[in-house]
């Protein structure tokens, strides 16, 4: 009898804090369409599987309720740090990312959104292909962040 009415109580407190666990985004529109992206785009591709079935993707700008246009979708790497012998040690990974969404009359629905990650990794010679593939998942996980924050940001649109 207590047990029950300790999880009572417990129940209470957090329906009572206003905790709520995160609902799937809804979109106040029901079609896209994603324009400026390079051919092969790793972006526009994530893109694409993150809202289909939520919005319809259009391929005409023209019919499309939103259009999201990719101003710059880049991705860098940098030297951060070697050795006296010039060897790299150190190498940064930055991924810039800018976009906006319109209307295809062309009123502006978000102004333009400019997203910037950085992740450092270590590197050695020894360990190239290894650490190839370890950079790759790093813009990868730094592509899904960018995806998560803008479909968020779409989410709060309205057209």
């Amino acid at each position: 009898m207590q047990r029950r009415l300790l999880l009572l109580a417990s129940a209470a407190t957090l329906t009572g804090c206003g905790f709520q666990l995160r609902q799937p985004l809804s979109y106040p529109f029901r079609s896209i369409a994603l324009v400026g992206f390079a051919p092969r785009s790793p972006l526009e591709t994530e893109l694409r599987r993150a809202l289909a079935g939520r919005v319809e993707i259009l391929l005409a700008p023209r019919q499309a309720e939103v259009v999201l246009q990719a101003l710059e979708d880049r991705r860098e790497r940098s030297v951060a740090a070697s050795t006296a012998a010039g060897q790299v040690r150190e190498v940064q990974l930055r991924l810039h990312v800018t976009v906006r969404a319109d209307t295809p009359a062309g009123k502006a629905l978000m102004a333009p959104l400019e997203m910037r990650l950085t992740r450092d990794l270590s590197y050695t010679e020894t360990a190239a292909l290894a650490k190839e593939l370890e950079e790759a998942e790093l813009y990868r996980e730094m592509q899904a962040d960018v995806v998560s924050q803008l479909l968020r940001r779409l989410a709060a649109v309205h057209p």
